[in-house]
């Protein structure tokens, strides 16, 4: 019997039905969405145009304020570097971050800060949450931007993005949020008024490849964002390059197929998260993150005594799983979210993400993965 998958906040398998469409897309209609000199490239359009209105749509916002890329961390990068050349223009460098976002974030704020824009970083509470107050307190006249994610990859806690989208939208600080773990699964906290979504089609049964930035109007206002690769007009010159039709179908059928089976997945993924926590009970574990904030499919937990890595070596033929993110899982060092919280270094550098989809963990016996903790304690 293969491993149980428990590492879905990395990636989800692609859905059986979202794999149908993309490959008549790659096989059957395989037209460029940029020629429209035929019927192939006009029927590609189309396909495109009906999957940009999906989607925005489940943001509350309409088919011209999406652009597609290849992924949030993509995404990001425009979001992010695209709008510094108006922060140049206007006077405006200050940044408010947070110091748990994901690489893809953290990264191109700090290139901004090589570029004279000035970062603050904010640690979260214990529990991994940030908190609007924090925000508010750290805001002045020339902040920019305000880049928070939606869900922490590493400990599944929900910020408050609403909360802080409804606070900012009367003023001049922009608002971008990385979306990637929470689209679709918190649809309402994502029609909340926030200026720039970064969503992945990856972590909810598209392909890896596809994804998306919301960049919503203010009244007839666009956001300023400037292009960060050339080469071409497409997607309101922004993001240059042939649009990868399959890839985009798919990922509108896999929002398609998720909403509509939400309902369902959250109750089976809450049905997971209760069997693991009733099977490590009987090991002394320290749960990271805040379970009144998060998100039924994603937890973290150190064990005492136990080293994270030697016991993903002991899990290997029974559960696929992993220390953090997967762009940074290669690294042996603390986790740096975890680390943020404010935890002992023990605890940080042993965290364990386990995170599943239901229909990918029905070969899972946590009561063997309690055994090999309670060997490793012994």
């Amino acid at each position: 019997m293969p491993a149980t998958y428990l590492d879905a906040a990395a990636t989800t398998r692609v859905d059986e039905r979202v794999a149908e469409v993309v490959l008549h897309w790659m096989t059957e209609e395989f037209g460029n969405a940029g020629s429209r000199t035929h019927d192939y490239g006009n029927r590609a359009k189309k396909a495109v145009q009906r999957a940009r209105e999906q989607l925005a749509a489940q943001l509350g916002a309409r088919a011209d304020e999406l652009i597609f890329t290849s992924g949030a961390t993509e995404s990001n990068n425009i979001a992010l570097l695209g709008l510094a050349t108006h922060g140049q223009e206007v006077g405006r460098r200050h940044i408010i971050s947070s110091a748990i976002e994901h690489k893809a974030v953290i990264e191109p704020l700090e290139h901004l800060q090589t570029r004279g824009f000035e970062v603050d970083f904010i640690k979260p509470d214990c529990r991994g949450r940030i908190h609007t107050e924090a925000v508010k307190e750290l805001l002045r006249p020339d902040t920019l931007l305000v880049s928070l994610m939606h869900v922490n990859n590493e400990t599944g806690v929900v910020q408050p993005v609403a909360e802080l989208a409804r606070h900012l939208r009367e003023s001049a600080t922009y608002l971008h949020v990385d979306a990637a773990q929470g689209f679709a699964k918190l649809p309402d906290d994502l029609t909340a008024p926030i200026d720039m979504i970064s969503i992945s089609g990856h972590k909810i049964g598209a392909p890896k490849g596809v994804g998306a930035l919301l960049i919503r109007r203010r009244g007839w206002d666009r956001i300023p964002l400037q292009p960060i690769m050339f080469g071409g007009g497409q997607e309101r010159k922004l993001r240059p390059g042939t649009l990868p039709v399959p890839l985009v179908v798919g990922l509108a059928k896999a929002e398609e197929i998720f909403r509509t089976e939400r309902d369902q997945w959250v109750a089976g993924a809450q049905k997971v998260r209760e069997e693991i926590l009733a099977a490590l009970s009987g090991t002394r574990y320290h749960l990271n993150g805040d379970p009144d904030h998060s998100v039924p499919h994603i937890l973290n937990v150190s064990f005492e005594g136990v080293d994270a890595e030697a016991l993903i070596v002991r899990l290997r033929d029974i559960a696929a799983v992993a220390t953090g993110s997967a762009c940074t899982s290669a690294s042996y060092t603390p986790s740096h979210v975890l680390t943020a919280m404010g935890l002992p270094e023990k605890v940080a550098a042993n965290g364990l993400r386990l995170s599943w989809f239901p229909s990918q963990a029905d070969n899972l016996d946590m009561q063997q993965i309690a055994t090999v903790v309670r060997s490793l304690q012994d």
